[in-house]
C-alpha cells in the first residue's frame, strides 16, 4: 500500500525532494496511520490543533 494524502490523494512516493517529504504530516488514529501533504496540512492546521489535549495549550 502506498502512502497517500488522506485529503487530496497525492502519493507520497511521487515526492523526490527530501525537504518536501519531511513536510508531510502523519497521524495515527485507532492504530491506522494516515498522511497529509504539506498543502492539505497547511489548509487544515486549525483542525489538527483543535484535537490537542488541553495540556498542550
Amino acid at each position: 500500500m502506498t502512502d497517500t494524502c488522506s485529503r487530496c490523494g497525492t502519493p507520497r512516493a511521487s515526492i523526490t525532494d527530501p525537504a518536501q517529504r519531511l513536510a508531510w504530516v502523519s497521524q495515527t488514529d485507532n492504530g491506522t496511520r494516515t498522511w497529509l501533504c504539506p498543502t492539505c496540512a497547511r489548509a487544515h492546521v486549525r483542525d489538527m490543533e483543535s484535537k490537542l489535549p488541553i495540556d498542550y495549550w
